[in-house]
C-alpha cells in the first residue's frame, strides 16, 4: 500500500530557520541578481559615463558663458544709468545757475540801456539848448536877462553831464590818441614857432643838431684819413 502524501518532506527545514534568523535580524534575504547589481563597470560603460560628463561640463560652461555675457551687459547697462542720472543732475545744476546769471545779467543789461537811451535824450536836449544860446543877438537892454538864462542853461548841461558821467564811467575816461597821429604841440611852443622866420627857423634846427653834425663830420674825417 503507497504510503500518504506528506508536504512536509519537501521543506528545507535548514533554509527556512536559516529565513526566519534573517528575518529576525532585520535583513532581507539575498537576492539571485546580487551579484549582477554590484559588479564592476565595464570599459565601455565607464567611456560613456566620461563622454556624458563631458556633455555636462560643455553645457555648463556654454550657461556659464551666456551668464556672463548677461552680466556684463547688465552691468554695462547699469554704468550707463548712473552716469545718465549724474549727468542729468550736474547739467540741471549748470543750466539752473546759467540761467539765473543771464537773466540777472540781462535785467542789468535792459536797465543800463535804458538808462543809457534816457542820458542820451538828456545830452542831446542839453546839446541843443546850449548851441541854442546866441549871444551875438544880445542888446545892452536885455543884457544881464540873457545872460542869466543863458549861464541857467549852461549849468543844466553841467548836471546832466555830471550825472551822465557818474551812471556811465568810460564818459570820463580820456580819448585815445591814434598812435600814428604827431605828438601834439604845446600851444606856447605853437606860438613861437609860427612868429619866427624862416631862416630863424634854420639857425634853431642847427642850434639843435650841430653836435650831432659835428661827430659825423668827425668820423668822415677819420676815414678819409686812414
Amino acid at each position: 500500500m503507497a504510503s500518504e502524501y506528506d508536504p512536509a518532506e519537501f521543506v528545507d527545514n535548514d533554509f527556512q530557520l536559516a529565513r526566519r534568523s534573517g528575518a529576525t535580524a532585520g535583513q532581507q534575504p539575498a537576492s539571485p541578481f546580487a551579484t549582477v547589481a554590484n559588479r564592476a563597470p565595464t570599459r565601455e560603460e565607464i567611456e560613456s559615463r566620461v563622454s556624458d560628463m563631458q556633455s555636462k561640463l560643455t553645457e555648463l560652461k556654454r550657461a556659464q558663458q551666456g551668464l556672463e555675457r548677461e552680466r556684463a551687459d547688465l552691468e554695462e547697462t547699469r554704468r550707463r544709468q548712473s552716469e545718465f542720472t549724474k549727468g542729468r543732475q550736474e547739467m540741471e545744476q549748470h543750466l539752473t545757475r546759467g540761467i539765473g546769471l543771464l537773466e540777472e545779467a540781462e535785467f542789468g543789461a535792459r536797465r543800463e540801456t535804458e538808462q543809457m537811451s534816457k542820458a542820451l535824450v538828456d545830452l542831446r536836449e542839453a546839446l541843443i539848448k546850449v548851441q541854442s544860446v546866441h549871444e551875438e543877438s544880445w542888446t545892452k537892454d536885455n543884457l544881464n536877462a540873457e545872460l542869466s538864462r543863458a549861464l541857467t542853461v549852461i549849468e543844466n548841461a553841467r548836471m546832466e553831464w555830471n550825472t551822465a558821467r557818474l551812471k556811465f564811467g568810460f564818459l570820463s575816461e580820456e580819448p585815445r590818441q591814434d598812435p600814428a597821429a604827431p605828438p601834439p604841440v604845446d600851444g606856447l611852443t605853437q606860438n613861437l614857432l609860427q612868429e619866427k622866420s624862416y631862416a630863424e627857423l634854420c639857425k634853431i634846427g642847427l642850434a639843435l643838431t650841430w653836435p650831432v653834425a659835428l661827430v659825423g663830420a668827425v668820423i668822415l674825417i677819420v676815414i678819409l684819413l686812414r
